[in-house]
């Protein structure tokens, strides 16, 4: 029997996501001397539009050559010594992770627990930061957008409850899954290291990370932090302004950049959003028809680049994910941590059009179907009806 599956694969995880035809066709040209005159220029040129996806005039930018999780390291590497203290909320899986770092690098972490079923509670902030009256807290962590629960935090009310806390710790958010999904303003909401990814919404295979630096934060690193040297954050001063690096940087991955945001720029961030928050919309409504369970129960915090969707206890998210890809050739994000196998997440990031969407979700309703899992039929007609009459 041929091993052979016709059509396309549809990556409907979230992270990495699929390539638009441009980006893939800006990789696919030869290196240029990352010291010479050209590369400067496309370095300068990324820093630029970056700063208009982060919504700052004024941090510097970071970008390594590296996954997310080196933008976290840098981040408490650079503003933070061992024995520090940080307070972050765990919302999901990736919370725990950038917590299990901290751990690692001797930091003392203070952590507000949730169900994962929700975001970070400013309330709760609030709190731990007024019980500080010593201000020992020196940063302040949130996940804007938690990958593993579909879960956001408002990351503008983490930053009142600061103020009116009068606390002088950083805050520091992973944006990894939101940048480009949805609204993020590292200026206005008094964010002092954004932290970002490639492989989500900016449409870019994995390889690069991204800070978004405040003048406090680069502060806080001049006049301290812990023993570094790849993850030092002073030379992206200058390279701010020149466009090199102090290292050999990802050219490929830089041509696919500055075309991924070409391409945000020209259908506009807030259509963008718009767009983002119609499929989210849409995979609830299907959800919702197919009588199943969101693992984010607050309606204020749903994520518009992911939906995490609970299986009827005694059956397998892990399976299902299994029958549809075997059967359907569609790849879904799996469970992490305690919900692990008890969810399956649906990623709709990126680029994706509206037929490529509705395919997803016929996907799973056929795969619902083979793997046995109860449920009612019409979840993907009642997104179709939506997606029919909602505007764009």
């Amino acid at each position: 029997m041929s091993n052979f599956v016709s059509g396309r694969h549809f990556l409907q995880t979230p992270g990495p996501t699929n390539l638009p035809e441009r980006v893939l066709r800006a990789m696919d040209r030869n290196a240029i001397n990352h010291r010479g005159p050209e590369f400067g220029a496309l370095g300068r040129e990324i820093v630029s539009k970056l700063r208009g996806v982060f919504q700052t005039d004024s941090a510097t930018i970071g970008i390594f050559p590296a996954s997310g999780t080196g933008a976290w390291e840098s981040a408490l590497a650079n503003t933070l010594v061992p024995g520090d203290r940080i307070l972050i909320s765990r919302t999901g899986q990736f919370s725990h992770l950038w917590e299990q770092m901290a751990t690692k690098l001797g930091l003392d972490v203070v952590a507000l627990e949730t169900d994962w079923r929700r975001g970070a509670d400013p309330v709760a902030i609030a709190q731990a930061l007024e019980q500080d009256p010593e201000h020992r807290i020196k940063a302040v962590c949130a996940v804007h957008s938690e990958t593993s629960t579909s879960c956001m935090t408002d990351i503008a009310a983490v930053r009142d409850a600061m103020n009116r806390a009068r606390h002088p710790a950083l805050l520091m958010v992973d944006a990894i899954s939101s940048l480009g999904c949805a609204d993020y303003r590292h200026d206005a909401w008094g964010v002092d290291v954004t932290i970002a990814g490639s492989q989500k919404g900016l449409m870019v295979p994995p390889g690069l990370s991204f800070t978004a630096i405040s003048e406090k934060a680069l502060a806080a690193a001049r006049a301290g932090g812990a023993r570094r040297s790849y993850w030092d954050w002073e030379p992206l001063v200058a390279s701010n302004k020149t466009g090199f690096f102090p290292y050999t940087p990802a050219i490929n991955l830089f041509y696919a950049l500055n075309e991924a945001m070409n391409l945000l720029a020209e259908e506009g961030l807030s259509n963008v959003f718009a767009r983002h928050n119609r499929y989210a919309q849409a995979t609830r409504m299907a959800v919702a028809a197919w009588g199943l369970e969101l693992q984010c129960q607050d309606p204020n915090a749903y994520a518009p680049g992911v939906t995490a969707i609970r299986v009827p206890e005694g059956h397998s998210a892990d399976k299902l994910r299994t029958v549809i890809l075997e059967r359907f050739n569609m790849a879904l994000g799996n469970g992490l941590g305690r919900i692990e196998d008890k969810v399956f997440r649906i990623g709709h990031m990126g680029d994706l059009g509206v037929l490529s969407f509705t395919g997803t979700l016929t996907g799973v309703e056929m795969g619902l179907r083979a793997a046995g899992i109860p449920h009612n039929e019409g979840g993907v007609q009642a997104a179709m009806n939506y997606l029919a009459t909602a505007n764009g």
